[in-house]
């Protein structure tokens, strides 16, 4: 039986395996880390912004990868830009293509929501992340993270 992978808008009911894909992503990431409660309340607080989206990718009904999309205002771009955070992958999937499929599905998303440019931030360990990148056409910048936990 050939598997039917979909991508698409997450729903209420694929946060439980959007939070097992956040832990994956944070057992990777040294900066964050898994807790359940936060990321169940920041998914939910996506999923209720009217200027984010959370996305996600279904094999045969269930979630093998995900991200989110935020809108943010551009000044140099002079319009729409989307930070994309949170973009994972199941560790069982990686390799097979469907990252790439999932780009170019985020890239059109973000086209026809008239953003001017997408951006993401990715541990700077992280190799294998910054190889696909890479791959994927995406240039790195001179500026850096800078982070203020208040």
């Amino acid at each position: 039986m050939k598997n039917h992978i979909t991508m698409g808008f997450a729903e209420p009911a694929d946060i439980d395996e959007m939070i097992k894909l956040l832990e994956q992503l944070f057992e990777i990431e040294e900066d964050f880390h898994a807790d359940y409660d936060k990321q169940r309340k920041g998914l939910e607080m996506i999923m209720n912004n009217s200027s984010s989206q959370l996305f996600i990718i279904k094999e045969n009904g269930n979630v093998i990868g995900m991200c989110s999309i935020q809108e943010l205002i551009s000044t140099a771009e002079g319009g729409k830009s989307g930070l994309i955070e949170d973009l994972v992958i199941d560790k069982k999937y990686r390799g097979m293509g469907i990252g790439t499929q999932f780009m170019a599905f985020l890239v059109n998303y973000a086209k026809e929501k008239g953003y001017k440019r997408l951006q993401l931030l990715a541990d700077r360990n992280n190799t294998p992340a910054i190889n696909f990148y890479s791959k994927e056409k995406w240039n790195s910048t001179n500026l850096f993270a800078l982070i203020n936990k208040i």
